[in-house]
């Protein structure tokens, strides 16, 4: 099989050595005209393609981004990855875009791997992990910037949600409604939102003087149908759930449908992450909304920012986004003329609140 032609076979067509080639390619250094003709005449008659990774080597830009996510079929992150991949195409970059399946091991080779293809930066949804690869030496100085998860180490950036007060909001208003007995549901703790939007679940019920209910694991859906037909076999079975993520909410749907309980009519229901079928199921469902476009255009802007800069900070900045309640029929409210629901109230409103009540 013929082999592609190589910078050596380019030099010695035009009878100079490799390095002056090199030289020229990259445009360190300015050769005499007459030099510059015979590499271009041997250049266009081997028909020589430049490595890309190579020039990277000698200093030049690959000009992308790289992009690490959990999943691609969770609405949430599909999402965060097209604002990314707008952001970058808006400052001439490529995206490679890869996933985890929230493995550390998995995560830590494709961000390895991302270096060595010598992209300019990373956005990354980090897996829970004890100790991150980050803290090696190779990712010293890196531009990396943590989406939806904090950062494990102090210097990298991060964006955020406030996930506690999202929950507060959703679980306040499942309160207002006359519900006592509250369930939290969603996925492993082990996340840093869930184990901050739980903490947001008990801070609200403790407010009320209410009892928490145990926290109801959904990482299993076949699971939950049974967990359910226990709590609601109880003498005083709960009244509400409150659905810590967008899958989470779809597994206690299909499991509520499964067991014949209707909603909001024996159990109300409340999530967290909006999504197109949100507004189109029936009931419509009450959540709350994450700004994720807001998310990954703010993600890699920061990305960006730290890219033309030269400096490596020593602390990383975090930035926490708003999330606002989005009523709708779920809940137990009455249906709204828009299917869109009505935002009723913003983290930022409920925080004014708090602070206006002593709270």
């Amino acid at each position: 099989m013929k082999r592609n032609p190589t910078m050596a076979d380019v030099a010695k067509m035009a009878g100079v050595g490799t390095m002056t080639v090199s030289r020229l390619l990259s445009g360190s250094v300015t050769v005499s005209e007459a030099t510059a003709k015979r590499i271009h005449r041997a250049i266009a008659k081997l028909n020589y393609q430049p490595n890309e990774v190579a020039r990277a080597l000698r200093g030049l830009k690959t000009k992308t981004i790289g992009v690490i996510l959990p999943y691609l079929y969770d609405p949430f992150y599909a999402y965060c990855a097209h604002a990314i991949e707008t952001v970058a195409k808006e400052h001439g970059y490529s995206v490679i875009l890869t996933t985890s399946r929230e493995d550390p091991e998995i995560e830590d080779r494709e961000a390895s791997e991302m270096l060595r293809r010598h992209v300019e930066g990373m956005v990354i949804i980090p897996a829970p992990q004890k100790k991150s690869y980050l803290e090696r030496p190779e990712f010293r100085n890196a531009c990396i910037v943590l989406l939806d998860r904090p950062s494990p180490l102090a210097r990298f950036d991060s964006v955020v949600v406030d996930n506690e007060c999202g929950a507060m909001l959703a679980v306040d208003h499942l309160i207002e409604h006359g519900h006592e007995r509250i369930v939290c549901a969603g996925l492993s703790k082990e996340l840093f939102t869930l184990k901050s939007r739980y903490k947001g679940y008990r801070q609200s019920v403790a407010r009320a003087k209410l009892k928490a209910e145990a926290y109801l694991d959904c990482s299993d859906p076949a699971s939950i149908a049974p967990q359910l037909m226990k709590l609601l076999d109880r003498p005083n079975p709960p009244t509400a759930v409150f659905c810590a993520n967008n899958l989470t909410m779809r597994y206690m749907l299909l499991a509520l449908k499964e067991i014949g309980v209707a909603i909001p009519g024996d159990v109300a229901i409340a999530g967290f992450d909006d999504f197109e079928l949100a507004e189109i199921l029936n009931p419509t469902l009450t959540v709350v909304r994450q700004p994720c476009d807001e998310m990954g255009r703010v993600a890699a802007e920061m990305l960006f920012e730290r890219m033309q800069s030269d400096e490596v900070p020593e602390a990383g900045e975090q930035r926490v986004l708003g999330v606002e309640l989005v009523i709708r029929r779920s809940c137990g409210c009455k249906a709204e003329k828009n299917s869109n629901g009505r935002v009723v109230r913003s983290t930022q409103e409920f925080l004014d609140q708090m602070v206006t009540s002593g709270f």
